[in-house]
């Protein structure tokens, strides 16, 4: 499949209210599939909502039978891919920033943020894989929000072949246009320096606890530059689309793909 269709849902997201945020992603993945959709990404934390200051210990959920049979069922149903986010509390009492992948076979897999901010440390764990996810013969990697100021992830991402990072974010403050100016700065570094293409999203509006985000979402292709931008804070569905071609065409070109030419050597 040369070209994929992908959803970034910029989404208002709830903190605290889970039945509320769970019936407005299921009302985007219906919209996200009549267009045509065949990966649906929704934001960071879009489940439970976001906050870093002690709401966190009744904001978080621990992952119901009920929460994955609801996505398997529709990634399954729709033979599409839904990525969907929440403050996962596991079984030790731990909190992760979660970001679940479920799969059009049925089957799902999970990525916890890996870097925590300073403002977080005191309330989420941290994870400790880097994932890549196979899905309609698109390879991807995740990162969440703060993770995406780490370069070093990025490239482990693009050496494990993948063609995308999906970056969801809740990121709070400023206006949607400083958010994106923030953003740009290092994201199409991100993906220029790796040949790699750069789907970021935030979550948008007031939570209900005291932040508001301003909605962004934006497509990088792999030479850098910017393909689709939206900065405006309504809730939307995002129709992007990732093309092979693009990537076949940037990595085999000699001086357009650094990743062949390091000097590993060095670093080791």
């Amino acid at each position: 499949m040369n070209t994929i269709e992908v959803a970034l849902v910029v989404q208002n997201c709830l903190a605290g209210e889970y039945e509320k945020n769970l019936e407005s992603t299921c009302h985007f993945i219906s919209l996200a599939i009549e267009k045509g959709a065949r990966i649906i990404v929704f934001p960071e934390m879009n489940l439970t909502g976001y906050v870093a200051n002690d709401d966190i210990l009744s904001v978080a959920r621990s992952v119901t039978e009920d929460m994955l049979d609801l996505f398997k069922g529709m990634a399954e149903n729709s033979k599409s891919t839904i990525l969907v986010g929440l403050a996962e509390r596991t079984w030790d009492e731990r909190i992760y920033a979660s970001h679940f992948v479920f799969n059009a076979d049925g089957s799902f897999d999970i990525y916890r943020k890996i870097h925590i901010s300073p403002f977080e440390k005191k309330y989420f764990s941290a994870g400790n894989k880097i994932s890549i996810f196979n899905s309609h013969d698109l390879i991807f990697g995740i990162q969440l929000c703060y993770d995406a100021h780490f370069p070093e992830l990025s490239l482990a991402i693009a050496l494990k072949q993948a063609d995308v990072i999906f970056i969801p974010h809740a990121s709070p403050l400023g206006s949607s246009q400083k958010k994106y100016d923030s953003w740009i700065r290092h994201l199409r570094a991100r993906a220029f320096d790796n040949g790699i293409y750069i789907a970021a999203l935030n979550q948008t509006g007031d939570n209900g606890k005291g932040l508001f985000f301003p909605g962004v979402c934006l497509l990088i292709g792999p030479d850098g530059h910017v393909i689709y931008k939206s900065i405006d804070d309504s809730e939307r569905v995002h129709l992007i689309r990732i093309e092979k071609t693009v990537l076949n065409k940037i990595r085999s070109h000699p001086m357009k793909y650094f990743l062949p030419n390091r000097r590993i050597d060095l670093f080791e």
